[in-house]
């Protein structure tokens, strides 16, 4: 049996993208068993491994955790990633909360028709230049990392919503010089 991460989900980005992300900035290899039919994932739901019914789930040592924000905890906390103490941790925490909500804007928007996902990424784009990025530029005005002089799971998480969010706007971090530099040293 393989010691790397068994990563649970369906095909595609999703709520497991961060995990990837966050795994792949550690150095870690891991494994992903995607679901090809319903049944594969009947077949889980089916085991009692999924708590509360959904994925994404990660057998990580022994583990098979679930909920996105424990398996970052986890993956983050293992690897040092975390920050040094409870305070930095704290600040780690806002940083993935903001950056979650802007995901889950980015993420329900695929699933509108055309008229009203052009809409949305339009308020995307608003949201981002007017109420996250300029948040996460004044942290970035002193040090290229969003908490503490390394790099944490908040940069990781930032990270995916940057390239995310260019993905629908590739212009969107034009005013941002800090964030761009936390992209660069984050990649």
């Amino acid at each position: 049996m393989s010691n790397k991460p068994v990563l649970h989900y369906f095909s595609g980005r999703g709520k497991m993208e961060s995990i990837r992300w966050g795994l792949a900035a550690v150095g870690v290899e891991f494994e992903e068993k995607l679901f090809e039919t319903k049944d594969e994932y009947q077949k889980l739901l089916k085991s009692g491994d999924l708590l509360f019914q959904q994925v994404p789930m990660v057998e990580i040592d022994g583990m098979k955790l679930v909920q996105t924000k424990a398996i970052l905890s986890y993956i983050a906390g293992k690897y040092n990633i975390y920050g040094k103490n409870t305070k930095e941790r704290a600040c780690i925490d806002m940083y993935v909360e903001g950056t979650t909500d802007l995901m889950g804007l980015i993420m329900t928007s695929f699933i509108l028709d055309e008229a009203e996902k052009r809409k949305e990424w339009d308020l995307i784009k608003q949201r981002a230049l007017n109420r996250y990025f300029p948040v996460y530029e004044k942290a970035l005005e002193k040090n290229e990392y969003l908490v503490g002089k390394t790099l944490s799971l908040a940069d990781v998480h930032l990270l995916e919503a940057i390239l995310a969010t260019e993905e629908l706007h590739p212009d969107v971090l034009q005013n941002f010089p800090n964030l761009q530099v936390n992209k660069l040293v984050s990649l």
